[in-house]
């Protein structure tokens, strides 16, 4: 009974009041919405327990250019193969997302992908488009939708779509599986004199180490971008935010990050100029904070863990490192234990398959308070380490690890956490 009542926990809602203040925090009051979009989420019976909200749709009111990433895990969830083939079929004449939590439709066989249609085919028909909507599906693998259900969802959850905060707030919590808070983010940008908004939503909390090229994300922009320039924007960007988490080093059958843009705004993006260069980097650093909230809401999590990989030879070789450190579990077991053995990172950058000099590194903790960094290696010498000072780092709930290959100038920057009894606990129960 503990254990599940762990899951029923992460599974609460609304009100949110048994969330650490930090959680709480996380989770916007207000928001600033791209114009042309409205967004709603409701209970339609996916999920067993009445009044948990488990269908989200998102809406434009004019057609848009359409972008996305989806796993490359070779069982690919029945969603990921019906929004691949819509992408490729319409896209520059996308009106929505439509997605349901409770049940992943993957590996379903023919009847799964015939049920991911028919939630398309719900979309089409009341927007009066063919083949408008991407489709997302999280939660158990294996088990087949209860489309009819789900598609009275979408009649029902249509009627009730909106533009204000809460409308948004509503989509964000039908998202949530094993998430404790539902992540939505919004923001508007200036582009010279011009400006745009974005919102994003994501979920996620555990089988999190994406490598697109059970994670669900979609952003979408009042922008006017085109197919191929947003293509090119959503690569660069997931590759430095989505692609750069892990919470435990699984891959999802289902993780899709996709991006619409509907030109409400009148901000037009023609070519790979400076208005593009500047979206790119507002639509990086934007999914970078939703990829965070992600972490952050890690099964079991304590801790808040950024990698700075520094002088890499390339940003592939850093990203590669951030990546295997990120997923050792005697690294993530010693934060939990707020222990300082360092030399598990060390030990995991070795056979990480990077070019690596073991003269030249150095590895630091940096506290979050972002007072006097910890020196822990310096070019392969190991210091003499102030136990009591790591301790106090330790104790943050937030901590940089910082590693310094010293072969060359490319960085960068990934995000995980630690792994607790908590995760164990979710994670063996999860279908009772």
């Amino acid at each position: 009974m503990l254990r599940f009542s762990l899951i029923q926990r992460r599974w609460a809602s609304t009100g949110y009041t048994h969330l650490s203040k930090t959680k709480q925090a996380l989770i916007p009051s207000k928001g600033d919405y791209p114009l042309g979009f409205r967004a709603g989420g409701i209970h339609c019976g996916v999920k067993k327990k009445a009044g948990v909200k488990d269908l989200a749709l998102v809406i434009s009111d004019r057609p848009c250019s359409g972008a996305a990433v989806f796993t490359t895990n070779a069982f690919k969830a029945a969603p990921v193969l019906v929004s691949q083939a819509t992408l490729q079929a319409n896209p520059n004449a996308l009106f929505g997302v439509v997605t349901n939590s409770g049940c992943a439709n993957a590996v379903t066989g023919a009847q799964g992908e015939a049920n991911a249609k028919r939630m398309r085919d719900a979309v089409d028909q009341l927007v009066g488009q063919p083949k408008s909507a991407l489709t997302m599906s999280t939660g158990v693998i294996g088990q087949q939708l209860p489309i009819e259900k789900i598609e009275a969802g979408i009649k029902d959850g249509y009627k009730q779509i909106g533009d204000s905060h809460d409308a948004w707030m509503a989509c964000a919590e039908a998202f949530m599986t094993t998430d404790t808070f539902p992540k939505l983010r919004s923001g508007k940008f200036q582009v010279g004199n011009e400006s745009f908004s974005l919102a994003g939503i994501a979920k996620g909390a555990g089988m999190i180490h994406p490598n697109m090229a059970t994670l669900l994300g979609f952003m979408v922009t009042d922008a006017k971008v085109s197919p191929d320039l947003l293509q090119k924007a959503v690569k660069y960007a997931v590759d430095r935010s989505f692609n750069s988490i892990s919470v435990d080093g699984d891959m999802s059958t289902n993780d899709t990050i996709a991006v619409l843009a509907n030109g409400a705004s009148g901000l037009v993006i023609a070519d790979e100029g400076p208005a593009y260069q500047l979206f790119r980097e507002k639509l990086t650093s934007f999914a970078a904070e939703l990829a965070q909230l992600v972490v952050r809401d890690g099964e079991g999590a304590t801790k808040f863990v950024t990698l700075h990989i520094k002088g890499a030879k390339s940003f592939e070789e850093a990203k590669q490192a951030a990546s295997h450190i990120s997923t050792s579990m005697l690294v993530k077991t010693a934060l939990y234990g707020k222990d300082a053995n360092w030399g598990r990172i060390c030990a995991s950058l070795g056979h990480s398959g990077i070019s690596v000099d073991a003269t030249k590194v150095s590895v630091n903790f940096v506290p979050a308070d972002q007072s006097a960094p910890l020196k822990l290696m310096v070019k392969g010498e190991p210091e003499i380490v102030d136990e009591e000072r790591a301790s106090e780092i330790l104790a943050f709930e937030d901590l940089t690890i910082e590693v310094d290959l010293g072969l060359g100038e490319s960085e960068t920057k990934f995000w995980t956490c630690d792994l607790s009894h908590e995760y164990v606990s979710i994670n063996a129960d999860y279908r009772s």
